[in-house]
């Protein structure tokens, strides 16, 4: 998953990221692996984070920026 590149690409520790998304780092880092499935609710607190889309998110596609809003 990207979310990994995006946050090191920002600086943001593991640990604030988790905190961020009101999770445990442990349960953070295991989303960055691949072993846990992030919650949806997850996703689009990290796509509103990084601007991007969810779909970017999950390697759906390869298109950064978000898909404008109505």
């Amino acid at each position: 998953m990207r979310i990994r590149d995006l946050r090191e690409d920002t600086n943001i520790k593991q640990v604030d990221m988790a905190n961020y998304l009101h999770v445990q780092q442990s349960s953070y880092s295991k989303y960055e692996t691949g072993q846990r499935n992030i919650p949806i609710e997850a996703l689009i607190k990290l796509a509103y984070y990084y601007d991007t889309s969810v779909d970017y998110l999950l390697g759906i596609t390869d298109e950064k920026k978000p898909y404008p809003r109505k």
